[in-house]
């Protein structure tokens, strides 16, 4: 068994009372955990105050308590064996104590962070696709859940709470890990889920106004101030110089290497082509700079350019071989990140996870790029959340989109029905045709009406949702994928 003492030696604290030299077999910030040998620790969030709860879980025997409340208001018993300790943020305490919980278990693999508004999800799988081409044995944590050794783990938030973060840490070194690839949100930094982590390679994908409010961030100084932590954290720091506000950051980050798409740069790309076909639709483009070769990329668009561009950087830094990281970005397939679910000489079907108007925009003009005949939208907007995502998307739509089908997403407490009105008065009000769309709610309807409908020439994009594989309705979740509803559309209506 562990002693505490041995736990506390990154931790700045304050012994309120009691001894640090106890045994310990875990941490908690869960009261519903609480027991003989654990350190309860008391946090303060936007809903509860863990810190209401110490008097229940010292009744599950629990005497290691670690407070950032004046110790006077708490509700404790007088009692010599309770060990209550002071620290002056309880979530830093949380993650500092995990990990030495765990035995430190970042320290003993190749640590790899990737922050961004957008990409983060599509450059992790990148990178985590290479270094596994290469017989690597990596694990990954991010939006899509958390990858270990061929295992799959649902996970809550891109960025897990740290004591989670550090169980699945230990997870990987046991399965044989060498590589930790992780999504860092800006929450996650924000909550101090990655405090202690010591990152190998940290990338900076870009940056726009997302995730403000109150909740959230409360501006966008908070926001890139954030997201910019994790160069504070790292050893080789990457940065994408095409980003708005990369100057600021690298004047605040002397000696960030650099990547590029319009620019030179560290790593830069020159000769764009799009190719869409039968067996292939995708992006050829070439190297340059500290790394030179030809890339064919299978995920569409000049985006996905600049995510294969940081991907590169970071696996060129390794000094992974070039044939291997060709091999794999030629390969590459990224569930609901513009995923191409069906390609034909006739029409191609698309999948992402694009739900608010920056994301959506850059989809639809990135799937421009491929001249199609007719872009054709299918989406929907979430229940009980803001309304100017609504107004945004359907804006977005009326600008971008040939033909648009407006369906149903997470509806969660609100009518399909409701929110594809909202959808439609922005939709017209941003100057869309009124013969250029569609109202299906019933969101299967809607994508075999997509399919079915396709003619020759067809891009078809279905978004929203991308990886998720349930619909939400009225509190319950039911399972759907889009990618098989799509399939199944194919093959019922016998498409080839």
């Amino acid at each position: 068994m562990d002693r505490l003492a041995d736990w506390l030696k990154e931790l700045e604290y304050e012994v309120i009372s009691g001894e640090t030299d106890i045994p310990v077999e875990d941490v908690i910030y869960d009261s519903r955990k609480a027991g003989p040998n654990t350190v309860f620790v008391c946090m303060t969030g936007t809903k509860t105050d863990s810190h209401d709860f110490i008097k229940d879980v010292y009744e599950k025997g629990c005497r290691a308590f670690v407070v950032e409340k004046n110790p006077a208001e708490l509700s404790l018993p007088e009692d010599d064996s309770i060990t209550l300790l002071a620290v002056g943020n309880s979530r830093r305490a949380l993650a500092l104590l995990s990990g030495a919980r765990f035995g430190h278990p970042t320290e003993k693999l190749c640590c790899i962070g990737i922050t961004g508004t957008k990409g983060k999800t599509t450059t992790s799988f990148m990178v985590k696709s290479i270094l596994e081409h290469c017989k690597k044995k990596v694990g990954l944590i991010g939006t899509n859940g958390c990858y270990i050794a061929g295992e799959h783990f649902e996970t809550k938030n891109t960025t897990p709470e740290s004591y989670e973060l550090n169980e699945y840490f230990d997870r990987m070194v046991k399965s044989g890990c060498e590589y930790m690839v992780m999504e860092c949100s800006s929450q996650g930094f924000k909550m101090h889920r990655t405090d202690g982590i010591k990152f190998n390679y940290g990338v900076f994908l870009n940056i726009s106004p997302d995730h403000i409010g109150p909740l959230e961030h409360a501006d966008f100084d908070e926001y890139l101030s954030c997201k910019m932590k994790l160069f504070s954290q790292c050893e080789t720091g990457i940065i994408n110089a095409d980003d708005g506000h990369a100057g600021e950051i690298m004047e605040a980050f002397p000696g960030l290497y650099t990547y590029s798409i319009r620019d030179k740069a560290d790593y830069y790309a020159e000769n764009i082509h799009y190719t869409a076909g039968s067996d292939f639709m995708g992006v050829e483009f070439s190297v340059r700079g500290r790394f030179e070769d030809e890339v064919r990329l299978a995920i569409p668009g000049e985006f996905n350019v600049s995510n294969a561009l940081a991907a590169i950087s970071v696996c060129a830094s390794i000094g992974l071989p070039k044939d291997d990281i060709n091999e794999a970005l030629c390969n590459i397939h990224v569930d609901g990140r513009m995923e191409t679910v069906y390609k034909s000489d006739r029409f191609q079907v698309i999948v992402d996870y694009a739900h608010n108007e920056v994301s959506m925009e850059s989809l639809l003009n990135t799937l421009r790029s491929y001249s199609p005949k007719r872009l054709v939208v299918v989406f929907g907007c979430g229940g009980n959340r803001s309304k100017d995502r609504r107004t945004g998307m359907g804006g977005a739509a009326a600008k971008a989109a040939d033909f648009s089908i407006f369906t149903s997403d997470n509806s969660r407490f609100e009518k399909p029905e409701d929110i594809i009105a909202d959808i439609e008065e922005a939709y017209l009000n941003a100057g869309g045709d009124k013969n250029s769309y569609i109202k299906i709610p019933d969101r299967r309807e809607a994508i075999e009406y997509a399919v079915t409908h396709a003619t020759d020439g067809d891009i078809i994009a279905v978004i929203g949702k991308g990886h998720e594989d349930y619909q939400e309705v009225n509190g319950e979740r039911t399972h759907f994928l889009d990618r098989e509803v799509i399939k199944e559309s194919l093959d019922k209506t016998k498409v080839k």
